[in-house]
């Protein structure tokens, strides 16, 4: 064999094994963006796994509590799924794991763009591969994952945030924890949990609630006050100019708007 036979044939081989690893890759890729889609297919139970975090001298009883009150979310959930399809299947299954301790904070996106986006999707894998394995959890056994980073209150405002991969499978939630806070961080999480299921923010760049999508209950008569926090805003409305925020999960509801979103309606 001459030597431009030898490279020419490695060359064929090596364009066969990249072009069998993208294969691989994309098909890899179809599954998964058909498994999210089929999430909201909502002919069966999802199965969410919660991971607490525990950053500093969290009140072991706050945890506790966050731990004990994840059926009532459950419960809450599946009340409002059946006011649109009241013959579905209970919606979701949570699993919680933890608290971890020792884990760094969960990466931040530092800026737009592509290659930002690319670079904080590697480093949160990484991230959360990391956190995987300290709690024994087999991430590809869950629908969506919620990491729950739990702080001590540093003030007596408490801090409570969240990001999401939308229509993913990832969420992140941190929160200032004690007794005061747990139903509102129950509520963070489901808000996080219906950004995977592609459910869009309803407020505006003030927080408050836009109207009519950011109602849990649009067509009530009166309109305002409302009387559920819709799970995709930050307050309930109470007046033209005054909301107030959830105190206790059977507050949450599902608008009609964010119902269509998640395949709740059509």
């Amino acid at each position: 064999m001459t030597e431009v036979s030898r490279r020419s044939g490695f060359y064929y081989a090596r364009v066969t094994f990249l072009l069998a690893v993208l294969g691989v890759v994309v098909a890899y890729a179809i599954h998964d963006v058909r498994s999210r889609h089929a999430r909201k297919a909502w002919d069966h139970t999802l199965a969410i796994a919660i991971v607490i975090i525990r950053n500093g001298a969290v009140d072991p009883d706050s945890i506790g509590a966050l731990r004990d009150r994840m059926p009532a979310l459950a419960a809450r959930l599946e009340s409002e799924l059946h006011r649109y399809a009241p013959s579905a299947p209970t919606p979701f299954t949570f699993t919680v794991f933890g608290p971890i301790d020792g884990v760094g904070p969960a990466p931040a996106i530092r800026s737009d763009g592509l290659i930002a986006l690319a670079s904080h999707t590697w480093e949160l894998h990484g991230w959360t591969s990391d956190v995987d394995a300290r709690a024994n959890l087999v991430a590809g056994a869950y629908d969506a994952r919620i990491y729950v980073t739990a702080e001590p209150p540093t003030s007596k405002k408490h801090m409570i945030e969240g990001a999401s991969e939308q229509g993913g499978r990832v969420g992140v939630v941190t929160v200032d924890l004690d007794g005061l806070t747990v139903d509102y961080a129950l509520s963070v999480i489901a808000h996080e949990l219906f950004h995977t299921l592609d459910a869009t923010d309803k407020y505006d760049d003030a927080g408050r609630a836009r109207i009519p999508d950011g109602l849990a209950e649009p067509d009530l008569v009166p309109q305002l006050p409302q009387r559920l926090v819709e799970i995709m805003t930050q307050g309930r409305p109470t007046s033209p100019t005054e909301e107030k925020t959830l105190d206790v999960i059977d507050e949450l509801g599902v608008g009609p708007a964010t119902a269509r979103e998640v395949g709740w309606t059509r």
